[in-house]
């Protein structure tokens, strides 16, 4: 319930959202649950105690957005309970995306992007079951991902009949969503450096989806690694690259100048270098290194250009987990160069403006009261994320906001449904 009474909120260190410099000692007026002002903390009237908030051992920032999950898998490192997991029922996964929403809003992730399942089960958890009152998270998903028979994408999507275009198997599905994904080209590979694959589709392919996804106010979310299945997939006119290893800086310039976002998912390879003993497959460690290394220098690139970065973490993948995962992005991002600020700006702003979630993303004005809040300094951040003080939605503490979340429910469900436990 909205207090009526302005609302006033001391805040020690404020990071908008906009990228610019951290502000300190702010003062956040909020009437009606929406923020009235914000201004340097110089307030001379005395302010009622139960109108006021101290926040000044606080730093404050909005609610983070993870523009690339996938809700309907765990970032488990055991093999079996991964492989038991992609095969699931829908009536099995419903607990385990219920359970990855709460770790995602545990850690102040309040917007998501998934990146699709086989079976379309998310979309159709939200269609049903989903309750944004109860678990207050903004997610999009597609649905099922398209793909080229024989080619990746099994694992997330569908691939189209021999006989049908890109277009036509969009048309007869018709998935009940304003999120598409095309996957364009393969994986990376975790043996020989730098190998790219042949796109999926041609230009005149996607850009017929494109056109007809735009007549129904859709966006489209492409899966592309490599110079040519990333060319194809921007001059078709998408919304995002997805990964986008190895794209090169031509691709980049044309991001930079269409307004194309990169939503690089640095962190699942981090991930394959840490948890490559888990693997099945043969894999060199020391490709996957430079794999990492290589996509860091593009991130740095892609600052200089001007590309509009948002991050995402691939949750769901090997060793990423839901949530936690966050941080470990914004970690490499730093790495890559940017601020904090900047930083901070790709988890919450642009990954916002991706989504079409442009109410959430900034702290200013006009826009509702939704808010982090960690105890510490912004010398500490990102790392103080996994550790909030408070999520405030509407100038006022969530209820459903715990320190110390209970995942019983996921290892119970684990080890009933699958016969195994995850490992954490």
């Amino acid at each position: 319930m909205q207090n009526s009474q302005n609302q006033y909120i001391r805040v020690g260190s404020l990071i908008d959202g906009r990228g610019g410099p951290v502000r300190k000692d702010q003062l956040i007026t909020i009437k009606s649950g929406s923020i009235a002002e914000i201004n340097n903390d110089t307030f001379t009237d005395p302010i009622p105690a139960e109108q006021l908030t101290d926040l000044s051992h606080c730093v404050v920032l909005p609610v983070l957005i993870d523009s690339h999950v996938h809700l309907c898998m765990s970032g488990s490192v055991d093999i079996q309970y991964r492989e038991k997991q992609l095969n699931a029922s829908y009536e099995e996964l419903v607990p385990i995306i219920a359970e990855h929403l709460r770790h995602q809003f545990s850690h102040g992730v309040l917007g998501l992007r998934d990146g699709g399942d086989r079976g379309g089960h998310v979309l159709r958890y939200l269609g049903e079951l989903f309750d944004s009152e109860a678990m207050p998270v903004r997610v999009l998903s597609p649905g099922r991902a398209y793909h080229r028979c024989g080619r990746y994408g099994s694992l997330i999507g569908v691939c189209l009949e021999s006989d049908e275009s890109l277009l036509e198997t969009f048309l007869r599905l018709a998935q009940p969503t304003k999120l598409v994904k095309v996957v364009n080209s393969g994986l990376n590979s975790l043996t020989r450096y730098a190998l790219q694959t042949e796109p999926q589709f041609s230009t005149g392919q996607l850009r017929e989806l494109v056109t007809e996804a735009r007549r129904r106010d859709a966006r489209i979310m492409v899966h592309a690694n490599g110079e040519v299945p990333v060319r194809t997939a921007i001059e078709a006119g998408c919304n995002s690259i997805e990964h986008g290893f190895f794209m090169g800086r031509r691709n980049l310039e044309l991001m930079a100048a269409r307004g194309v976002y990169w939503v690089p998912t640095v962190y699942t390879m981090k991930a394959v270098v840490q948890n490559a003993e888990h693997y099945r497959t043969t894999i060199d460690k020391k490709v996957a290194e430079r794999n990492l290394a290589h996509q860091l220098e593009q991130l740095g690139l892609a600052r200089e250009l001007g590309v509009k970065v948002a991050i995402g973490t691939d949750s769901g993948s090997m060793g990423v987990l839901h949530g936690e995962s966050m941080v470990e992005e914004m970690k490499l991002f730093i790495q890559a160069g940017f601020s904090l600020s900047e930083t901070i700006r790709c988890a919450t702003d642009h990954g916002a403006r991706l989504l079409g979630l442009e109410e959430l993303g900034t702290l200013e004005p006009g826009k509702p009261a939704h808010f982090l809040a960690t105890r510490g300094t912004p010398a500490q951040l990102p790392r103080k994320l996994s550790y909030l003080e408070k999520i405030y939605l509407h100038g006022n503490p969530s209820e459903a906001y715990r320190r110390d979340p209970d995942y019983t429910t996921l290892r119970k469900f684990e080890g009933v449904a699958f016969s195994g436990k995850v490992k954490y």
